[in-house]
Order: structure tokens, then C-alpha cells, then sequence
């Protein structure tokens, strides 16, 4: 859930700090206080499109800050952040935006710079905002797929993700075919190039790891004088006589006649002797070094040529030897598979063929699945849209099929043309008055009856897209009486143990809040502000009254606010 909102400089907002909390929270204010400017704010954070407009009059930029809550640790959140390396401590999401005056955003997600289509990706997981106009996105047939399949999340989910996998393999390897079949001439002008390719490397006779192996021993020879300078002048400063050998031996004679009448020296002694035999033992090391030591400048020449070489086809093939034997292989198993053209393509179009049945099966199995969940949804929703008194509507589910899959067969396998949801074409449709014909959505349905389909489907579907936030902004606008009263409670209904925030201009949504937060703008002489009040209880029955009356509150409009406060705690301890 959203727990704080900060915003600073935005439009008419200096700086507001805003708290939220579970349940139903209502944001109440006259027109123009600002409270869409807050959803405005939320939505930008969402990564919804920014604007210079956005930033405060003779402001730098304008900030955006909001912190998330996750308390499902299977949240599809995790998933994001873990794709784009975004760390998730303490289950906190925290998201920045900052805009600045030169129309420049930036965004972050938990401190971690984001592009804003990344910013979006998590936004729309945390974040879903209704507003009075995207209401039309009911509208948008393509999305009624989608709303089917997330009602029933156990059943149809689990087998849409096998499909996916089938249904990408198929795609895979028929494009495999597509390309193999295409046109002749690229084919062969391919084949010339990939076996001039593999006979260069070929011929070049690449060692695994020889140009580190190669760049050591160059490293060598280049300083074999140095090194077998180093080497003698140690050697001689060890062995040679009244050098360091000679003394330490003598040290070594004196220390153990020492050590005979005196036990305290013993374990100097010892210490000692390790480590003269030590140093002894690095001479004769030294020594057999000097004696096979060579310096063989021809070698040195055929080092330099070899890698010259190497560096050569490295430009072309790989940044090591390791890649270039890759590619190698690479192009060695393709030039097989273009010589091969005409078995290749056998065996590739058995290929397709076998993976587009069982994507075809796996497609016919979730078509039943939609079917069976098509009912139980369509009972669903004609219960929530009664409890809308729009209990004479029907609405239903569309399916059908784009191809008949059932009778496959080898000469009709090609114009199979499964799609990414399998091969069904969902629409809503609904009647809202008797003896009217069944039609799509957007051909029967009014604005304020698309606002209750709204809510009705948002009351379904709330408890399964695992959205950590529901924000409304003025969906119910243009209702009144008792369909007001029947959105206030599906809105209340909504936030049963989850976080909906609703900007509302009717008393009876307000009425269900469980924080109802009053909106005001404020002027002085030269400067316009917001300021954000969480109301107590007494303070919302004004509130109340206000919004029924206008600016006088009347002992009626109050007493009428106090009822409609009572009614909305007595449904809602109904509801538990």
C-alpha cells in the first residue's frame, strides 16, 4: 500500500507530506483545491507523462517522492526490481521522479536510476487509477481477454503460462523456417562468407588460451637480460665467498653452540635453522635457474608475428582466441545446416508442425477453461451490478474462436495463426434494459452506468491483480440518491482489507470513509498553496454537511451528515 506521499513544487503545491493508511481513504475539497493535482502527482510517479507545466511558478523543478508497503511476498513487483537489479529491502518500494523546469525527468526506484518506462513497468503493479474518463478503457475489446483470464488466475493462469511456452518455441523455430526458406541467392551469398570465415580460422590452427599463453612468454623473452641479471647478482650475493651464506652459517655455528647452555635459545635456534635451510634451498634454486636458462631471440620473433596474427583475425572474429573458437564453431554448425538446406528443412517443418499442436491443444484446453469461468463470471458481475440497481441488465461473455483448430491436419498446418492469448477473441457485452438487445459495451452503455460496470468489475478483480493500491478520481460523477449510495458501498467494499484512495464530491462516498482527508487552497496577497487536513470525527460531519449544502451548514444538512456517517459504520461492521 501507498504509506507516504511528498511532493514539492508541483503546480499550485509548495510542499505537502501525506500519510496514508489501509482502508478507504476520501479526499474532499472545493473544486480547484487541488486534490486532482495530488492523483496527477500520484500518476506521474506511476510513470505517467510529465510536463514543464507540472513545475511551480519560479520553482528549479518539482519532486515527487512515494513509499510502498508490500505485505504479499509474492508480489509481481519482486519479479521487476530483480530483472533490473533494483534491490527490495524490508519489503519498501520507494519511488522518486523529479521534473525539472527544462522539461529534464528523472527517476528512481529504491535509489537506483530507472528509465521511465521502467518507472511505468513498476507503477503499474503498485498503482491503478480509475479516473472519470479512463472508465473508457472498458472499451477497449482487446483488454476483455485479459480481465476473463485474471478471474480465474488458478485455473486459466496456470495453463496461459504453459501456452506462452509452447506458443514461444513454436514461434522460434518457425521463424528458423521462414529465414531458411527465404531467398536463394542471400542463402548462398551466407554460405561463401561463413566458409571463407571458417577456413581463415581454420587455417589460423587456434590453441585454447594461446594468446595469454603467448602474451606471458613474450613478457619473458622481453626482459630475458634484466631477468638473468636479477637472478646472477642474487645468486652471487648468496653464494659467492664472505657473502651472505658464509655469514649465516656462521651465524648458524655460533647460535648453536649458544643454545647448548642456555634452553631460553631453543626455539631461536629452531626458528633459525628453518629458515637458513630456506635461503639455502632458494640458491640452489637460483643456481638451476642460471644453468638452464636460454635466450632464444628467433623465439621472440615467432611470438611477435603469431600475435600479430591473432590481433588481426581478433578484429574480426572475437576480442581472445577463446571467442574466435566459438564463433568457429558457430559458423561451422550453420554452414552444416545451409548445406544441408533441404534436410534441415524437412526437419524443421516437422518441427513446426509438432510444436503448433501442442500449442493447438494447449489452446483448446484453455478455450474450455474460458468457457467454464465465462459462466461464473457473468454471475459475478450481474450481482454487482444489481447491488448498482442495475438489476435488469445482462451482460455476458463473448468467445469464440478466430480458427477451428479441432481437425488439423499436414496440408493446413501452415495457416494456423495462433496469437499470444491463445485462439480466442473475447468481448463484453450488455443490455441495460429489458427487451433490449445484447450489445458490446461501448455501444449500450452510458457514462454513469459505465462508471457502476466499472466499479462491478473493479469489485471482482480487485482480489486478484494483486495491486497494492485502487485510486478512484471522481468516478462517480453525474450519479445521485440511491445509486450513490450503492457506490459509496462498492467502493467500500473495495477497500475491505486493502488501501482505495477516492476523490469524491458526494457525501455518501465520503460518508464510508475510514480517513477522510480535506483538500484546501489557501491565498495571500501574492502566493496560492494547498494544504492537506486529516479531519476528526467532528470536523467530518461539517465536512459532510458542506458537501451537501455548499458554504452554510444548517442544523438539517448537519443532522442529515450524522445519519449518513451512522448508516456507513453500520454497513461496514455489517461487512465484517
Amino acid at each position: 500500500m501507498l504509506r507516504e506521499l511528498s511532493i514539492k513544487d508541483f503546480a499550485i503545491i509548495d510542499q505537502l507530506h501525506v500519510p496514508f493508511k489501509e482502508g478507504l481513504t476520501v479526499l474532499t475539497g472545493e473544486t480547484g483545491a487541488g486534490k486532482s493535482i495530488i492523483i496527477d502527482a500520484i500518476q506521474l510517479l506511476a510513470g505517467g507523462r510529465g510536463s514543464v507545466e507540472f513545475v511551480k511558478h519560479g520553482a528549479k523543478k518539482a519532486l515527487l517522492e512515494g513509499l510502498f508497503s508490500l505485505e504479499d511476498p509474492k508480489h509481481p513487483v519482486y519479479k521487476i526490481a530483480e530483472s533490473y537489479g533494483v534491490e527490495i529491502d524490508e519489503d519498501i518500494v520507494i519511488l522518486h521522479r523529479t521534473i525539472s523546469h527544462s522539461g529534464k525527468s528523472i527517476c528512481r526506484v529504491n535509489g537506483s536510476l530507472v528509465t521511465l518506462a521502467i518507472l511505468k513497468e513498476f507503477g503499474r503493479v503498485l498503482i491503478d487509477i480509475h479516473t472519470q474518463h479512463e472508465t473508457q478503457s472498458l472499451m477497449n475489446q482487446e483488454l476483455h481477454i485479459e480481465l476473463l483470464d485474471l478471474f480465474d488466475q488458478d485455473g486459466i493462469g496456470q495453463a496461459l503460462s504453459e501456452y506462452h511456452d509452447m506458443y514461444r518455441q513454436w514461434k522460434k523455430v518457425k521463424d528458423r523456417l521462414v529465414h531458411l526458406q527465404s531467398n536463394e541467392q542471400e542463402i548462398i551469398q551466407r554460405l561463401d562468407l561463413l566458409t571463407f570465415q571458417l577456413n581463415e580460422l581454420q587455417e589460423a590452427e587456434l590453441v585454447p588460451n594461446e594468446d595469454v599463453e603467448l602474451n606471458e612468454e613474450r613478457e619473458k623473452l622481453s626482459h630475458a637480460e634484466k631477468i638473468y641479471a636479477g637472478v646472477t647478482e642474487a645468486y652471487k650475493a648468496l653464494s659467492t665467498e664472505q657473502r651472505a651464506n658464509d655469514w649465516l652459517a656462521m651465524a648458524q655455528t655460533s647460535l648453536l653452540d649458544a643454545s647448548e647452555y642456555d634452553t631460553d635459545l631453543t626455539d631461536v635456534k629452531n626458528t633459525y635453522m628453518e629458515a637458513f635451510y630456506m635461503i639455502e634451498d632458494v640458491t640452489y634454486q637460483l643456481r638451476d635457474y642460471l644453468d638452464q636458462f636460454e635466450f632464444n631471440p628467433d623465439r621472440l620473433n615467432l611470438i611477435e608475428s603469431r600475435l600479430n596474427e591473432l590481433y588481426r583475425l581478433m578484429r574480426k572474429y572475437g576480442t581472445s582466441v577463446n571467442e574466435m573458437l566459438e564463433y568457429q564453431a558457430k559458423i561451422s554448425d550453420e554452414i552444416e545446416q545451409l548445406e544441408d538446406r533441404d534436410g534441415s528443412l524437412t526437419r524443421l517443418k516437422q518441427d513446426v508442425e509438432d510444436k503448433v499442436r501442442d500449442a493447438a491443444l494447449e489452446a483448446e484446453h484453455i478455450h474450455d477453461l474460458r468457457i467454464k469461468a465465462k459462466k461464473a463470471l457473468e454471475v459475478a458481475i450481474r450481482q454487482e451490478l444489481a447491488d448498482l440497481y442495475l438489476e435488469k441488465a445482462d451482460f455476458k461473455v463473448d468467445i469464440t474462436k478466430k480458427q477451428d483448430l479441432t481437425q488439423l491436419r499436414k496440408n493446413n498446418i501452415d495457416q494456423v495463426k495462433l496469437g499470444v492469448n491463445g485462439n480466442d477473441v473475447v468481448q463484453f457485452l450488455l443490455s441495460t434494459n429489458p427487451g433490449e438487445p445484447i450489445k458490446p459495451l461501448n455501444k449500450v452503455a452510458s457514462g454513469g452506468e459505465l462508471s457502476r460496470i466499472m466499479l462491478a468489475l473493479k469489485k471482482i478483480f480487485a482480489k486478484h491483480q494483486g495491486i497494492t493500491s485502487v485510486i478512484f478520481d471522481e468516478v462517480d460523477t453525474g450519479v445521485s440518491g440511491r445509486v450513490a449510495q450503492a457506490i459509496a458501498e462498492k467502493i467500500g467494499s473495495i477497500a475491505d482489507g486493502s488501501q482505495v484512495l477516492c476523490i469524491t464530491h458526494l457525501p455518501q462516498v465520503a460518508a464510508m470513509a475510514d480517513t477522510h482527508i480535506l483538500i484546501e487552497k489557501q491565498q495571500t496577497d501574492d502566493h496560492t498553496f494547498t494544504t492537506v487536513t486529516e479531519l476528526p470525527a467532528e470536523s467530518r460531519t461539517d465536512e459532510l454537511a458542506r458537501m451537501m449544502t455548499g458554504k452554510e451548514i444548517t442544523d438539517t444538512s448537519r443532522a442529515h451528515a450524522v445519519s449518513l456517517i451512522d448508516y456507513a459504520d453500520a454497513y461496514k461492521r455489517q461487512q465484517n
